[in-house]
């Protein structure tokens, strides 16, 4: 891969895409990458192949394997990590564009943070609506798809960048879709659940037919 700005910010978008979907896959990827030298990294990345980093990431990622697809815990566990997927994001994405001039540095760390936030709170509001299901297979089904994407993409923004941003931009914007879609559609039963006031209010006021 050649470090170029556009290489260099289409990999921030990928890898930070990523990481808003399991941040421990991503750095893990990234790692294991730096560390055999299977292929070339902005050598901002190259202390994530690190052995204390690869080992941290491998017990996180093997903790959030499991965790992230017990119905109910898993909300728990993605509101926590509102804290450590957003910012290592922009972490990554500050050391990825060490080559550019400062302000372009700045500009990169604050997309990752961005995309990364943005990736996180889709993925959680589809967790939102999909948790109340009595059945666990769509949480392990999503959580899978989610770990997948995550190690998928970052291995193929490392050879192809700009392509692996574009399917990062595209897929952020169909789970966002997706995930009001979803909230609205589980809004009014909760209503209904929790607010029955409301709702009878609401029929109060429409019109007989």
């Amino acid at each position: 891969m050649s470090f170029t700005a556009g290489n260099i910010t289409a990999l921030v978008v990928a890898a930070s895409f990523a990481a808003g979907l399991n941040i421990y896959a991503t750095v893990l990827t990234l790692g294991i990458l730096a560390r055999t030298q299977w292929v070339s990294l902005p050598p901002g990345l190259e202390s994530l192949g690190h052995t204390w980093v690869l080992v941290v990431c491998g017990i996180m990622f093997a903790i959030e394997f499991v965790a992230d697809k017990i119905p109910g815990f898993d909300m728990i566990w993605n509101a926590l990590h509102t804290i450590v997927r957003v910012p290592i994001a922009g972490l990554v994405a500050y050391h990825a564009s060490s080559q550019l001039s400062p302000q372009m540095q700045i500009m990169a760390t604050g997309i990752g943070a961005g995309i990364a936030l943005a990736t996180h709170g889709s993925k959680t509001a589809v967790r939102a609506a999909v948790t109340p299901s009595p059945e666990p297979v769509s949480n392990i089904a999503l959580s899978t798809t989610e770990d997948v994407v995550a190690i998928g993409l970052t291995w193929f923004a490392t050879h192809h960048p700009i392509i692996a941003a574009s399917a990062a931009l595209i897929l952020l914007t169909s789970g966002v879709v997706v995930a009001r879609a979803l909230l609205k559609a589980i809004q009014r039963p909760l209503r209904r659940i929790f607010r029955p006031d409301l709702e009878r209010a609401e029929a109060a006021r429409k019109p007989s037919v």
